[in-house]
This record gives structure tokens, C-alpha cells and sequence, in this order.
């Protein structure tokens, strides 16, 4: 039971990272009808920031420190080029049918991955990480305490954009958009605003996410491949719900690292790498008996 309940702990920890992806997804969603597929080169971007950032300021910082103000400088950064690319090319399209501005955001992301490459090189950058496969025991649990920093960075951003949903002016705004597009515009909110300032809250979500992963993985070329996990978590999860966002990371996660831990012990026979599909087959199972995922609003049609 105690080796089943740290697998779990490191399923949340990994699910952490899914789930502000997963955030970024929805946020866009919610506020334009469209998902946005630039997301994971938003992930590099950060992640590359980040690279470069932390170990100048470990120079003049403790290395804690320094990862977490490195973190933030590089969800401020790729948030501003968030809202360029939301004023320059996504802005243009709008009232385009939705999969038309789908189909520019593959092009955005392939265009920010291959220039952010270029800052990456051949190799990994690594990032300083200032715990390192340190455990601590937890209700006499053994875990990471990167996966205790991903939980709690979760909970933070959560707190924070529950707050901000419900109690600050752009928030209400936001909520506003997602509701009914042509009746806010009628109560005088920007929708445009609103836009923009959706894409730079994803922005910022994925560069922290980004980083997050990097303390262990390193930045490499295909670290963006890891916001593609990200998918299974909104649709389980539901395209248009914050809280499905959570859910669905979280339970990603989870289901990846049980997966990967007792897959070949008790159904060997379903290949070495199948953690890698478990995300998807798990979102499949989901949508079979909740077609708009567990939280996800259905849609109604008259007829």
C-alpha cells in the first residue's frame, strides 16, 4: 500500500505540470471557441527563458530563490509574446470559422519552436535545481520534493485564478465573454481585451509548467512534446471547464505513473511503452460514457 500511494504522489506531482497546461488550453477556449495548438511552444519558450535566466541569478541568489524568480520572468516574457502573436496574427481572424484560427496556431507554434530552437542548440540545457532527487517523508510517504513544489504551485494558481475569476474586474469580464460574447459586448466589456488577455494568462501558465518539467528533464528540442499529454486532460476533463482542467491533469498523471509502474507486472502483454497511450485510452473510456468530458458543458441544439 505504501509503494501504491508514492506512485500516486508522483502521478500528482507529474499531473501538476498537465493540469497548468491543461489551464492554459481551456482559458483560450473558453474566452475565443478556439483551442489553441500553440501552447506547447509557449511550454518551450518558457522553459528556455527560464534556462538562460536562473543561472544568471544564481550568481547574485540562493539557488531556491532564483529558480522561482527565474520562473517569473519567464512567465512575464512569454505572456508578452503571447499577446503579440494574439495582436498580430489571431486578432485578424476573428469571426473566421474556428478551425481556420486552429489551423494558424499549429503554424505559431511550429514558428516559435523552430526559432526558440535555435537559442537551445543540440543538446539540453539544464536548469539549476535546487532540490534534486532529495525525498522527505510525508505521512510516512517518501516523495520528491519537486513533485511537492509542482503540487503546491497547482494549489497557488489555482487560489490565484479563483480569486481573480470571481472578485477582479477582467475576471468578471472574462466570465462575461465566455457566457455570451454579443451580450457582454452590449454591457460595454472589451472582448478584444478579453482575448488578449487570455492569451497571455496561457502564455504564462505554459512557461510556468515549462519550467517546472525542466528541473528534471532538462530543455531539449522535444520537451514541448509533453504539452501534447495535456490534450487528453481538457477533453476528460471538459473542453470549457477550469475545474476539468485540474481534474483531468491530475488524473492523467496519475493514471501514467500507475501505468508505468505496474503495467509490466500484471499485463506485460500490452507492450513496454503503453504509459505513453495510457493518457488517451483513458480520455477514450471517458468519452464513451461523457461525450463533452466530466465537467464539460453539453451542448444544446434547437430544433
Amino acid at each position: 500500500m505504501t509503494q501504491f500511494l508514492e506512485v500516486v504522489l508522483r502521478g500528482l506531482g507529474s499531473g501538476s505540470i498537465y493540469a497548468l497546461l491543461a489551464l492554459g488550453f481551456v482559458i483560450i477556449y473558453k474566452s475565443t471557441g478556439v483551442i489553441s495548438f500553440a501552447q506547447p511552444a509557449m511550454m518551450l519558450t518558457g522553459a528556455t527563458i527560464t534556462s538562460y535566466v536562473g543561472p544568471a541569478l544564481g550568481v547574485m541568489l540562493f539557488t531556491g530563490f532564483s529558480f522561482f524568480v527565474s520562473m517569473a520572468v519567464a512567465a512575464l516574457l512569454t505572456a508578452a509574446l503571447a499577446l503579440v502573436i494574439e495582436r498580430g496574427a489571431i486578432r485578424p481572424m476573428v469571426g473566421r470559422p474556428a478551425f481556420v484560427v486552429a489551423i494558424i496556431t499549429i503554424g505559431i507554434d511550429i514558428v516559435v519552436r523552430v526559432v526558440t530552437s535555435g537559442f537551445i542548440g543540440l543538446g539540453a540545457r539544464n536548469i539549476p535545481n535546487p532540490w534534486g532527487l532529495e525525498r522527505v517523508e510525508l505521512a510516512g510517504l517518501r516523495v520528491q520534493e519537486r513533485h511537492l513544489v509542482s503540487l503546491a504551485t497547482l494549489a497557488i494558481v489555482v487560489a490565484v485564478l479563483f480569486w481573480f475569476y470571481r472578485y477582479t474586474r477582467h475576471g468578471l469580464a472574462m466570465r462575461a465573454a465566455a457566457f455570451d460574447q454579443e451580450a457582454a459586448l452590449t454591457q460595454g466589456v472589451s472582448v478584444g481585451s478579453v482575448f488578449a488577455l487570455s492569451w497571455a494568462m496561457a502564455g504564462a501558465l505554459a512557461a510556468v509548467a515549462g519550467s517546472l518539467l525542466a528541473i528534471s528533464a532538462g530543455v531539449d528540442r522535444q520537451i514541448w512534446i509533453v504539452a501534447l499529454v495535456a490534450l487528453p486532460a481538457i477533453i476528460l476533463g471538459g473542453l470549457d471547464s477550469l475545474e476539468g482542467a485540474v481534474v483531468g491533469g491530475l488524473a492523467v498523471g496519475v493514471v501514467e505513473s500507475l501505468v508505468g509502474t505496474y503495467q509490466r507486472d500484471y499485463a506485460p502483454w500490452l507492450g513496454d511503452n503503453f504509459a505513453v497511450v495510457s493518457p488517451y485510452v483513458l480520455m477514450l473510456l471517458v468519452l464513451l460514457a461523457k461525450p463533452y468530458g466530466i465537467f464539460g458543458t453539453p451542448e444544446v441544439r434547437r430544433v
